[in-house]
């Protein structure tokens, strides 16, 4: 069954009388997984059918037998070996009145038979079905794949009810129970630690090499594996809704949008297999009429039909694509769709949100100056005013405080002061901590300003510390550069891609950032309907354009790209919905992994189609020519299309 076939099936499926011809394709995927390739059905039926066309053929050559013997053993082998096609091409022409590759093969073999060519449509029977049947496994197997995962969820899980410990099948965990995971234990759904901590192996969630460690409040995903504490868990999402099954299912959903070139492969197979027959048809009709050897032309007729069928050509793609999708969700990196992984094989400039995207979003005290005493003293000052502020500055200073064991000094009369910092009383001092502005007409001023260029100059974020009277010191403070973001940027310079920033901070900040990091282009102070203008004015420039954000908060900028990219998403629905590539870690390796597999899958893709058209080339002037028999034009029009399925298969890096 061809891809065409099948996904033209699936929408035949609305139909109430329709019972098959794609409607059963979950089974089949589940089928295909669970079998041996010699024991799915299609090409067992297909081996069947080869035995018996082999021994009656050997025999009817050794000894003289009868045609009453042979013509119905031949028969029973066509039968058998081209039972699943021929119903689902006459399903398909039925239900669709569309005439489809597996129409043309049985036109060919009913003409082959007609001809008395009774071995060799036998063998066109039993090697166009191994052919289909092998594809159809191979595709099967390649889109379910990915339910591997589900392997890796345990079967039960432990949880506490009515204060007591109970097995339960972990299908039947909802939100809000407790269960609790022992160490080398999988977790059986999403959830927060409510107890306990440990390290984590999330790699086949979010594709990361390297062993998480969890505490109280932090979440933990279905699949991942508990590798050395004991944990308590609330859960956070049932069973059906976890991680790894949001995972499976959007895989899957993906593996069927098809790209730009499937899309005018299935037009032109809609366009192309009328044709086929109708030509085949004429090659009939024509001869008797012009009194011309009917036999002869007959044959031809029926080698026609077998070498023109576009097999190789419908399945150009989808393998490549479904491969490709399947195998980057098994690493983490979510594509949904075959026009997005065509997408990310295009891309040309890739354009990073700066905070909490090439940054870690999280900013750290860098240096501490002392102006009017000592550095300790401008610390603890500091850290007494911040310890009241939730501002993320903040945090950042009070928990350099905490780190460098400085202990809480008593504090009053807090009061932020709205876009220039805050104020308190500390040890019976006016303690002011905020922006430079805050201090204008110091005496100390000019020393201030002079640490806080210097500062700025290195892409930090400075704070003044002191009093009405005089300025104390200065805290710089940064926020850090994730430490794989230099290599992916030359990776991506390496690949011929351009790499572009765009952020809302400021231009010093921003250029220091990129010329650490080796970026070509900064666009600073941006707002977010900046960000859609710039990456509009990218595509004009340069073609296609990624985003690359940390979630929703870059959602407009991520639309308006050619393919949007949200990193860091394990378990979080909204950022998942909002790109189209999904990066479950909160790593940005996985970027060039995936640009590199939708270049594969794109040349993989191109290579195929070549091929495909020039086997039709070459065969359809050698059938007219009458240069082939029905069984060699058999033989290579079905090794074009396992050609064609197994080069696709190599998208799977």
């Amino acid at each position: 069954m061809s891809k065409e076939e099948r996904e033209e099936g699936e929408d035949a499926c609305e139909d109430e009388e329709c019972e098959c011809h794609g409607c059963d394709e979950e089974a089949e995927m589940e089928e295909a997984l669970s079998k041996k390739w010699y024991e799915y059905p299609p090409i067992r039926n297909a081996l069947l059918s080869a035995v018996i066309t082999g021994i009656v053929f050997g025999l009817s050559n050794l000894m003289s037998i009868p045609n009453y013997v042979t013509i119905p053993a031949y028969l029973a082998a066509i039968v058998l070996g081209g039972h699943f096609w021929i119903k689902e091409g006459l399903a398909e022409l039925w239900y669709e009145k569309k005439v489809g590759i597996s129409i043309l093969m049985l036109v060919a073999t009913a003409g082959a038979a007609l001809l008395g060519l009774w071995e060799e449509a036998a063998f066109l029977a039993f090697l166009y079905g191994a052919a289909e049947g092998v594809e159809e496994y191979t595709y099967a197997r390649t889109r379910g794949s990915i339910r591997a995962l589900m392997d890796l969820v345990p079967k039960e899980a432990t949880v506490l009810r009515n204060g007591k410990e109970a097995r339960i099948p972990a299908t039947d965990l909802k939100v809000g129970d407790v269960f609790f995971v022992k160490p080398g234990e999988s977790i059986p759904t999403d959830g927060s630690i409510t107890k306990g901590m440990s390290s984590i192996d999330e790699a086949p969630v979010t594709g990361e090499s390297v062993p998480v460690s969890k505490k109280e409040g932090m979440k933990v995903f279905a699949g991942t594996l508990n590798l050395d504490g004991a944990l308590e868990v609330q859960a956070t999402a049932s069973f059906e809704d976890n991680t790894v099954s949001k995972i499976i299912h959007m895989v899957e959903e993906a593996q069927e949008q098809k790209g730009r070139a499937q899309q005018f492969i299935d037009r032109f197979g809609d366009r192309y297999s009328p044709i086929i027959l109708a030509g085949g048809v004429l090659l009939m009709v024509i001869p008797y009429l012009l009194g011309l050897n009917v036999s002869v032309w007959f044959e031809r007729a029926v080698v026609f039909l077998v070498a023109a069928a576009p097999c190789a050509l419908v399945m150009s793609t989808p393998v490549a694509v479904a491969a490709g999708i399947g195998r980057s969700g098994k690493n983490g990196v979510l594509i949904k769709g075959g026009i997005h992984l065509e997408n990310l094989g295009r891309v040309t400039v890739v354009a990073f949100d700066k905070t909490g995207t090439l940054t870690k979003g999280k900013p750290l005290v860098t240096d501490i100056v002392a102006l009017n005493g000592t550095e300790e003293e401008v610390l603890r000052l500091a850290c007494g005013v911040e310890k009241c502020s939730e501002h993320p500055l903040a945090n950042a200073i009070v928990e350099r405080a905490t780190l460098a064991g400085i202990s809480t000094v008593p504090v009053s009369g807090f009061q932020a002061l709205v876009g220039t910092g805050a104020k308190a009383t500390v040890e019976g001092r006016e303690i002011f901590v905020g922006s430079p502005e805050m201090f204008d007409g110091l005496a100390n001023i000019s020393a201030g300003l002079k640490e806080a260029e210097r500062l700025r100059l290195e892409g930090k974020t400075v704070v003044f510390v002191g009093t009405k009277d005089s300025i104390l010191g200065v805290i710089a403070l940064k926020d850090q550069i994730r430490p794989e973001a230099k290599k992916v940027v030359h990776e991506l310079h390496a690949m011929g891609i351009k790499v572009v920033m765009l952020t809302g901070d400021n231009e010093v900040t921003a250029h220091a950032v990129a010329m650490e990091l080796g970026i070509d282009e900064v666009h600073a102070s941006l707002k977010p309907e900046d960000k859609i203008t710039a990456i509009r004015e990218l595509k004009t420039k340069y073609g296609t354009v990624a985003m690359v954000g940390d979630g929703i908060n870059d959602a407009p900028a991520l639309a308006e790209s050619s393919v949007g990219i949200a990193m860091g998403v394990a378990g979080t629905d909204a950022a998942i919905e909002a790109a189209d590539v999904a990066l479950m870690a909160d790593e940005l390796t996985k970027l060039p992994y995936a640009l590199r597999i939708g270049r594969k899958a794109n040349i993989i893709s191109r290579q195929n189609i070549l091929f495909s058209m020039l086997v039709l080339m070459v065969l359809i002037p050698s059938a007219l020519l009458g240069a082939l028999t029905v069984a060699l034009a058999v033989l290579l029009h079905e090794s074009s299309e396992l050609i064609a399925v197994g080069n696709g298969l190599r998208t799977r890096i």
